[in-house]
């Protein structure tokens, strides 16, 4: 009987990425990512809750106000978190143990520098930013009330999502999900005490995300100091390289461009929606963006749990587990996309309910639901394609995907659409968008397979 002894088994985290069933695999990457992802959304979908029952209905309308902000914010998150994960997952497998720890130190310097720079700009142009994004004379209150609090703390997030990306991706999923569940109920707990006990409305709101995701930051960053960590954060790698610095934005840069390209979207879809819907419409479309979100980061979810298995067996060179993480997870967000449809066909009231007492929000936001999601099933395969291109380091085909929803579909289609048929036209432009970025997204992911090489060709 030969006895192994590689570095490989004394490490159980790059052993099962290399050898374990994919099906299992999959299993333990997924439903923690799955876990972690949707709590972080419970960030956003609690607030909007507890903003709607407990302050004022068009609250929620002030809130949909700061989306391009709060997603343009978000989107160097993802530059340099999926970036950063995405590359140490393969160096992982390329067993560059140095590379991905000097990876990982300048990913913490981008993350600050990004973060303060643009919170900065966001800050001193507030006002002139709201107005610009269709804010009212009702609706600039609240949305300005939220940001003067929500957008310093942004910085929380932007390391916290960072690095419980590179958490889960260099083997500790289960942990990276703690850390999201820790801010979420905090966030909770947080939200009730500030809304409904010290009566502090929406800036309550803003201080309970704030104080949540600091907590969270916390606590991830401990990990990367700890002696048990794969990689761990050394001051020694703060100094920017041009290699690294080029290798984490150009995979994270799909991401971004999908955030990015959202809050111009959004902007777009604020002027358009109170043109035609007022703040009503407004509110309307913050929740439905909300119950949205919240199944498409279920999916997002299962494609981050594929993201190390499909990494690293790159890396690696093992090609077939690398395909077979990728049409299983596809199949899981065809299942999810389905009953998202489903729920939002047969109950729209109810999700709105969640959000509103209001009888004219509940039924423009049951109308919005029944319109927007019908093709949601679509935007699963997406999802998968783009972040299966992020993980093996196909940048520019994640980057054209990412933004082929918002710049061949969704915005065109708005610019003209509306004109026709109201806020009814603003609803259908979704769907007809998912389902032709889901056409290309299957186009591009067919024509990858079927010429795939059986060795891959590392960047760095």
């Amino acid at each position: 009987m030969t006895m192994t002894t590689s570095a490989d088994i004394n490490n159980s985290a790059t052993y099962q990425l290399a050898n374990a069933p994919i099906p299992k695999l999959l299993r333990s990457y997924a439903i923690p990512a799955v876990v972690a992802t949707m709590v972080n959304s419970l960030y956003n979908i609690v607030d909007r809750m507890f903003i709607g029952h407990g302050v004022d209905s068009l609250a929620i309308s002030g809130l949909a106000i700061t989306f391009p902000i709060l997603i343009f914010l978000q989107a160097f998150g993802l530059l340099i978190g999926v970036g950063a994960a995405s590359r140490i997952s393969i160096l992982l497998g390329q067993k560059e143990h140095e590379k991905a720890e000097n990876l990982l130190g300048n990913a913490f310097v981008l993350s600050v520098l990004l973060s303060v720079s643009t919170i900065a700009l966001c800050m001193i142009f507030l006002d002139p930013l709201l107005r610009s994004f269709g804010a009212s004379d009702v609706t600039l209150p609240y949305a300005r009330e939220y940001l003067e609090i929500a957008l310093p703390g942004n910085i929380f997030a932007n390391l916290c999502f960072a690095y419980n990306s590179v958490m889960r991706a260099s083997g500790y999923p289960t942990k990276a999900m703690k850390t999201m569940i820790l801010g979420a109920v905090l966030n909770t707990i947080l939200d009730f005490v500030f809304i409904f006990i010290f009566d502090m409305g929406i800036r309550g709101a803003a201080a309970a995300t704030v104080i949540a995701m600091f907590v969270g930051m916390c606590y991830v960053m401990s990990h990367f100091l700890q002696q048990d960590s794969l990689v761990k954060l050394k001051s020694r790698y703060f100094k920017l390289k041009k290699e690294y610095v080029i290798a984490i934005v150009s995979i994270g840069m799909a991401p971004f461009a999908v955030q990015f390209s959202s809050s111009i979207v959004s902007v777009i879809f604020n002027k358009v929606i109170y043109t035609h819907g007022g703040d009503y419409g407004m509110g309307a479309y913050g929740i439905q963006n909300s119950y949205g979100m919240l199944i498409v980061m279920l999916m997002l979810g299962v494609s981050q749990g594929m993201q190390p298995i499909v990494g690293f067996n790159y890396g690696a060179g093992q090609i077939d587990r690398m395909k077979e993480a990728f049409w299983r997870s596809s199949r899981a967000n065809l299942i999810i996309g389905l009953v998202g449809v489903a729920l939002a066909l047969l109950i729209p009231e109810v999700i709105a309910k969640a959000f509103t007492d209001d009888p004219k929000m509940i039924d423009i936001s049951a109308d919005a639901l029944r319109l927007v999601m019908w093709a949601l099933w679509g935007v699963g395969f997406q999802v998968s394609a783009t972040q299966f291109f992020q993980s093996i380091g196909h940048a520019k085909k994640s980057v054209f995907l990412s933004i082929s929803r918002h710049a061949f579909f969704l915005v065109p289609i708005l610019l003209i659409l509306p004109n026709y048929i109201g806020l009814t036209g603003v609803w259908l432009c979704f769907p007809i968008a998912d389902v032709g970025a889901a056409t290309l997204s299957s186009i591009l992911i067919y024509r990858f397979m079927k010429r795939l090489p059986t060795t891959p060709t590392p960047e760095i």
